[in-house]
């Protein structure tokens, strides 16, 4: 039983590590295609309407699909009351959110909102047809199939987001790529899944997973918060295009962050609410898990640190030479951010929903005390903000988590520490690499770098044989 949940977990991984790096190789190509056509107003106004989509979501969502994953046998009737559920949100958040545009739109002085937010707000009922479906597909460890549907909802999207604007849609052509990639998603996961809305609605079903559930979405919601509502003051404070500047360095650092975070927590959740009654494997599990989540975005963020300046110019071109300082800066939080979601994923396995909505009122008063020294100083200063805010996160949420799975702080230190110096050393070789090769043409001086910081980290694991790096090449094999 133990050697075939290993086994599923690792072949899940692996097929969600390689469709969310192709899916962040195709959607840097479209960002960057796609940001070469547009002015960063556009992105402003994105990134003002995304902060409400993506929030509601989470409302939408309510913390059920996460509770279900966790429950040991649901029932249909669970499946279906949660699916009632997310249709009838996400239908009332809807009309509302349209009823509410022009006073957005009046209070950034951006009429362009007005006409946008009944269009994009429309992800909010498209998504809730998903919820289930994805959450049906996780629990049965189906992750090649969502791998697949994820990559071919981000590649239709990607297409359809260039044509646009080519044709001089302006910021509609991101309202389409959002659109075009979960109505996709949504027609692809019914097509796949085997779920037709069976059972019967239970008022007792959702009662019973409330308290949980609840608790996860308050903890979701507050995180989200935290993370986003900087890009709500600089709009308001700044001006559209600053926030496109700064939008376009945090959607740049994430595209790694984001595709490891879902990579490693859409498969270690179930896996670990599997073994979380076995507390020797739990904890050899989230070391393992950790180390390896580490090994892999930390030199990304530090290496794209390195050649950031070269990076931006070669790919985006002068115009979007102002968003650098941003993005050095965002790329550190980028390093936080996974090993804490790990540790956050411990928690709600083997914690509960009390202590962990209880750990994010504490971090959160930590980071209201950061935000209200940030926003009003500086662009810079709310980047800086983040990463300090990233930081706290990790350090709380770590403590919290080896408590619960049994493992003392000094055996996490030595899980991390050489993967930090393996790290730090490969950065300074890439700068001095890159100030010896000052005169060489962009392109080469730029493929230099990157062709050094991989070698140097990659030569280091292999000669002080590090086990994160058996890990990872045992994980490849298997999948192979």
């Amino acid at each position: 039983m133990a050697k075939q949940l290993r086994d599923k977990v690792t072949v899940g991984v692996a097929w969600s590590v390689a469709e969310k790096v192709g899916s962040m190789l195709m959607q840097m190509v479209v960002s960057i295609v796609v940001a070469r056509l547009l002015m960063p107003e556009d992105f402003g106004v994105m990134a003002i309407l995304t902060f409400f989509t993506a929030l509601l979501a989470v409302v939408v969502d309510s913390g059920f699909s996460q509770t279900l994953i966790r429950k040991t046998e649901p029932t249909q009737n669970d499946y279906k009351s949660v699916f009632i559920f997310n249709i009838t949100i996400s239908l009332l958040l809807y009309g509302a959110m349209v009823a509410l545009s022009p006073l957005i739109a009046s209070y950034y002085k951006l009429p362009i909102v007005s006409k946008i937010a009944p269009v994009l707000f429309l992800l909010l009922p498209v998504n809730a047809l998903c919820v289930i479906q994805n959450t049906i597909f996780a629990r049965q460890f189906r992750f090649a199939t969502l791998s697949r549907i994820n990559f071919t909802s981000s590649a239709v999207a990607g297409v359809t987001a260039i044509v646009m604007a080519w044709s001089g849609c302006g910021v509609w052509s991101l309202v389409g790529q959002r659109l075009a990639q979960i109505t996709t998603k949504a027609a692809l996961l019914w097509w796949r899944g085997t779920w037709r809305c069976e059972g019967e609605v239970s008022r007792k079903a959702l009662v019973a997973m409330a308290p949980l559930s609840l608790s996860l979405m308050g903890t979701d919601i507050i995180s989200y918060l935290y993370n986003n509502i900087s890009q709500l003051f600089i709009g308001k404070l700044y001006s559209a295009g600053t926030l496109g500047y700064y939008n376009q360095a945090q959607k740049l650092k994430e595209l790694p962050v984001t595709s490891v975070v879902q990579s490693f927590q859409s498969v270690t959740y179930p896996a670990l609410a599997n073994v979380k009654d076995d507390k020797a494997k739990f904890a050899d599990s989230y070391l393992r898990v950790l180390s390896i989540t580490a090994a892999v975005i930390a030199p990304i963020m530090v290496g794209m640190v390195a050649v950031a300046d070269d990076m931006f110019m070669l790919l985006l071109g002068e115009r979007w030479m102002p968003t650098v300082p941003y993005f050095k800066i965002l790329s550190i939080s980028g390093i936080f951010y996974p090993i804490s979601m790990i540790a956050y994923n411990v928690l709600k396995v083997a914690g509960n929903g009390g202590v962990i909505l209880k750990l994010e009122i504490v971090k959160k008063a930590i980071m209201t005390l950061i935000l209200l020294v940030a926003i009003p100083y500086s662009v810079k200063a709310i980047a800086w903000g983040m990463v300090i805010m990233s930081a706290v996160e990790f350090v709380l949420n770590a403590l919290c988590s080896l408590r619960f799975a049994q493992i003392k702080v000094v055996t996490m230190l030595r899980t991390l520490l050489p993967i930090t110096l393996l790290t730090a050393t490969m950065y300074f070789a890439v700068r001095i690499v890159g100030y010896y090769t000052a005169d060489l043409q962009l392109f080469a001086r730029f493929m230099v770098q990157v062709a050094t910081g991989i070698g140097v980290y990659v030569a280091g694991a292999l000669i002080f044989r590090m086990k994160f790096f058996s890990d990872i090449l045992q994980s490849v094999k298997r999948i192979i």
